[in-house]
């Protein structure tokens, strides 16, 4: 179906990250599977071209595009050629700039955020620890006050960037036994002494993105690096959540509707018993279910983005956006495979790393178990 979401300025800028994935990121892909990371230069690149700073005000170096829509276009884009580059770029753009501009002073944003759109400063945010998951309320990193400063201890894992940010927005806990009130906020920058990182994590898939575990032993942060008041770092959290939550799904589908239209294109070429794969009744049947899955998915992602750049996109429904675009990711992923046959199960075909790289969607941002619970108790139950 025709899309009716972007408009002529979304398009152009959609080909300026389209160009940027074949120009930079395609010729360099296998280093950084190979490096587990994104060099330097091609965030700084990014950077240049205003791909990093669409949420970042323009006083404060980035494009203040002010439209969420930009925001998704480069999601899709990046995704579409690789998952793992799209998820960097994603946390870096979508997820943790909001932090700074809402919560930050202003002598915070004009120290952090001309970096973060230049992707001189690569942003990271410490949330999942090793005992929690999902339970954010429930976390052991600790700060306590002593001065000026905050000195924190703990630990966090799976963090995407974690092996390389030079920022980490962290949830650490300052009212002991308070769960949810007793959270709060800080700025965690590189080289502090104390704040240490483990290995790059070693994944299923998306090697690309630099994940890693975040270690803090008596880490000496000054009050001018908290975020927001002291107790609200998890109310921040809960209302932030829904604009990462969103976008980790329109990375969702933008990796599914291309690997899908490759999927289509090899049933096409790929020969059996005399004729094209997709032409056998059983493909064509299945081809066209998976069609429709997709668009479908993505009309009601789409309206879930007009919500939300009209500042009217629940928790709940990102709750429902998130968990249903990872569902139809990976049972339309792993269909392709089949399609694919022997050759989808081996590596040098995209669409096996696909498969790979995708099964995290239903886990991260909170898992699909999470997303139902929440609407579930919505309704009611």
């Amino acid at each position: 179906m025709k899309r009716t979401l972007f408009d002529k300025d979304h398009e152009s800028f959609r080909e300026v990250v389209r160009t940027f994935a074949e120009r930079t990121l395609a010729p360099r892909h296998e280093e950084m599977l190979e490096r587990k990371s994104i060099a330097r230069d091609i965030w700084r690149e990014a950077g240049e071209l205003g791909i990093l700073g669409l949420s970042v005000p323009e006083e404060y170096g980035g494009s203040g595009a002010g439209d969420f829509r930009f925001n998704a276009v480069a999601d899709e884009e990046l995704a579409a050629f690789s998952f793992g580059v799209g998820a960097s770029f994603a946390l870096h753009t979508d997820t943790c700039p909001p932090y700074l501009v809402e919560l930050g002073t202003e002598e915070q944003k004009h120290r952090w955020l001309p970096g973060v759109a230049s992707g001189d400063l690569i942003t990271a945010i410490g949330m999942t620890e090793p005992s929690g998951g999902s339970d954010l309320a429930a976390l052991r990193t600790t700060a306590v006050r002593d001065g000026d400063h905050w000195v924190i201890n703990g630990s966090k894992t799976f963090i995407t960037n974690g092996h390389q940010a030079d920022l980490v927005v962290l949830a650490a806990r300052t009212g002991p036994g308070e769960r949810a009130k007793g959270i709060t906020l800080f700025v965690v920058e590189a080289g502090t002494p104390g704040f240490e990182r483990g290995r790059k994590l070693d994944k299923v898939g998306q090697e690309e993105a630099d994940t890693a575990e975040l270690f803090f032993t008596d880490v000496r942060v000054p009050d001018a690096n908290r975020l927001g008041e002291v107790g609200q770092g998890f109310a921040s959290m809960m209302r932030l959540l829904p604009q990462e939550r969103l976008s980790t799904s329109v990375t969702s589908i933008g990796h599914v509707s291309r690997m899908l239209r490759e999927t289509i294109e090899y049933t096409r070429e790929r020969k059996a018993f005399g004729q094209a794969i997709g032409s056998f009744q059983h493909n064509k049947f299945r081809i066209a279910e998976l069609v429709t899955r997709v668009e479908a998915a993505q009309a009601y992602l789409d309206s879930c983005l007009l919500a939300h750049t009209r500042g009217e996109l629940t928790a709940v429904d990102a709750a429902k956006v998130k968990w249903w675009s990872a569902e139809v990711q990976n049972a339309v992923l792993d269909e392709c495979v089949q399609l694919h046959g022997g050759y989808g199960y081996m590596n040098e075909y995209r669409v096996a790393r696909a498969w790979r790289d995708a099964r995290v969607t239903k886990i991260w941002a909170g898992s699909n178990e999470i997303m139902k619970e929440v609407i579930g108790r919505d309704l009611g139950l």
